[in-house]
């Protein structure tokens, strides 16, 4: 694993390999099954569970599922993710001093990934190309042994769950100059051949949105400021 790099140094007065042998012998004591940590936004929706894998259609849904274990104190790594921002990362809870990237694994994809999975809880992974069902059961194999969670970019044969972008936006200023505050994502969850399920989700933070009358009420808040201001200069 000599492509990987750790962002930085956990503990200086005690080495990275020391450190990732004792994440080895915690996972080895972890069943494949059990509930591995996940942002509150997320843990009902998607809960994630050690030996399996989950994918992803973009880039932030993959660090919001790798979020939660790395809050938790599990070491979590990034492979074929050549545009992995460190700054989204660390807003969203991402311990980078845990983190693990290989921006680019090239050919030795299934190999640099089965050697993450030995020692992360969750690896997130952008392979380069379709995978066939041997090449994903080689990784399931490994992902039970060492009950870790791999979460894939694109398409993969058999998934705990798949969660795609139906909609998405950001919210700011509604007049004038300003910064945007807020992205809003309606997100589809697809389980098997059922129906799919639509959670609301808003950004940073990754926040479940179960009341949208809340979030329409920050729009208008918004708005009758405006109209206030409008209101005044007519008036005066």
């Amino acid at each position: 694993m000599s492509s990987a790099r750790s962002i930085t140094t956990l503990d200086p007065s005690r080495s990275v390999v020391e450190q990732l042998r004792e994440r080895v012998a915690a996972m080895e004591r972890t069943p494949a099954g059990e509930p591995v940590a996940t942002l509150p936004g997320l843990a009902g929706v998607v809960p994630l569970r050690a030996g399996a894998t989950y994918a992803v259609d973009s880039a932030s849904l993959g660090l919001a599922l790798a979020a939660g274990a790395s809050r938790a104190g599990e070491w979590v790594g990034f492979a074929g993710c050549d545009d992995f921002g460190a700054e989204a990362a660390a807003e969203l809870g991402v311990e980078l001093s845990r983190t693990v990237v290989v921006p680019d694994p090239g050919e030795h994809w299934l190999e640099v990934t089965a050697a993450l999975v030995d020692v992360l809880r969750v690896v997130v992974l952008r392979p380069p190309a379709r995978v066939d069902e041997r090449t994903a059961g080689i990784l399931d194999s490994r992902l039970r042994t060492r009950s870790s969670v791999l979460v894939v970019h694109g398409a993969w044969p058999r998934v705990e769950a798949r969660l795609s972008t139906a909609t998405s936006g950001w919210f700011g200023p509604t007049s004038g100059t300003g910064v945007l505050q807020e992205r809003r994502a309606r997100v589809l969850v697809h389980r098997g051949a059922r129906p799919p399920q639509h959670v609301d989700l808003s950004w940073p933070g990754v926040h479940l949105l179960d009341r949208p009358s809340v979030a329409a009420g920050r729009v208008r808040d918004v708005r009758d400021v405006r109209d206030v201001r409008e209101a005044r200069r007519a008036s005066g």
